[in-house]
């Protein structure tokens, strides 16, 4: 695996060579090289992928046009729009994308492209809460859960992100008071990552969190955390005028890509049934082309009605979302 200095040495030194591309990713490396390996084996093309976990719109920014990538690999809708945004990106034809991933799930101008999905639901304290008590976002402000929720940062992107939602079904003033009734029933303050709240759950200092699915598959195949994860029910709140709602995890093609057929070759791959299927097993993620099994852990939480509203939209109201956790003062 080539390091950012290794990659970036190759743009300066090397033309790029026909048969690999260069991929940066925000994702771990352990979840990428199964995808890696597979499609090198079928296709014969290297992979040479850099880790970034942070600043990557950036350095893409400062490389300029001697970037030596192809391609991102991120997760969340708003880590894809900052790269967008960055102007770092091209757009995308392709028939393949078109056909596997839902409209819904891919940038109406054809920047980024849905590969995963993830819902954020509610995991819910198997001892002391009835799964039909969890019916709606909405109701998640209500008083009956004073005192009896946990959450991670209000900033964190996964909770802008559903706030976001929020604001695309009701408008900001609702969203804002939505936010407050949130807040206002917390058991503790925001801390954490959703694992955490698992746990927070588990030792009795909270009945019900909001987090995102496939952390409980990972704690389940985790001896450590495996006894926390299965105090927790996963139920799947909707939105009163819609369903459950979804991120994803990500690609988009650089605007350098110096090996931009092969890059091609390597979204399309990523978006077939080889490699949703290499997806679901590795993260316990969902499929977005349909007909592509899930893994046993995601069968078990059972089906659900996945919101309608675009992830275009939701990410367009980002700002605005971040304004009303910075309001409300949610980590306060």
């Amino acid at each position: 695996m080539f390091r950012l200095s290794t990659l970036a040495l190759l743009a300066c030194s090397v033309p790029a060579l026909a048969q690999e591309i260069n991929v940066y990713s925000h994702r771990q490396p352990e979840l990428i090289q199964p995808l890696v390996d597979a499609f090198t084996a079928e296709t014969g093309i290297k992979v040479n992928v850099a880790f970034v976990d942070k600043g990557m719109a950036e350095r893409l920014v400062a490389e300029g046009d001697r970037s030596p990538a192809d391609l991102v690999l991120t997760v969340d809708i708003a880590r894809l729009m900052q790269i967008v945004e960055a102007d770092v990106t091209q757009p995308v034809q392709s028939e393949v994308l078109e056909a596997n991933i839902p409209e819904t799930l891919r940038d109406p101008n054809d920047h980024w492209f849905g590969l995963t999905a993830r819902a954020r639901i509610v995991y819910a304290a198997k001892d002391r809460v009835d799964p039909a008590e969890i019916t709606t976002y909405e109701d998640l402000a209500s008083d009956k859960w004073k005192g009896r929720i946990c959450s991670r940062s209000g900033l964190n992107d996964y909770n802008i992100a559903l706030l976001g939602a929020m604001i695309v079904h009701h408008g900001e003033d609702y969203a804002t008071k939505w936010a407050e009734g949130l807040k206002a029933n917390l058991a503790r303050k925001p801390d954490g990552g959703d694992r955490d709240q698992v746990k927070a759950i588990a030792a009795g200092e909270c009945d019900i969190a909001i987090g995102n699915t496939y952390y409980i598959g990972q704690m389940l195949a985790d001896p450590e955390q495996r006894a926390a994860a299965e105090a927790v029910t996963v139920t799947f709140p909707v939105f009163e005028n819609g369903g459950s709602h979804l991120n994803i995890s990500g690609v988009a093609m650089t605007k350098s890509a110096p090996n931009k057929e092969n890059a091609l070759k390597f979204m399309e791959w990523l978006a077939g049934d080889t490699a949703q299927k290499i997806y679901a097993e590795t993260n316990n993620e969902y499929p977005v082309k349909a007909g592509v099994e899930r893994s046993a852990v995601v069968a078990s939480w059972g089906e659900f009605t996945a919101d309608p509203t675009p992830l275009a939209e939701i990410a367009k109201a980002r700002a605005a979302a971040l304004k009303i956790m910075e309001t409300v003062n949610f980590d306060g």
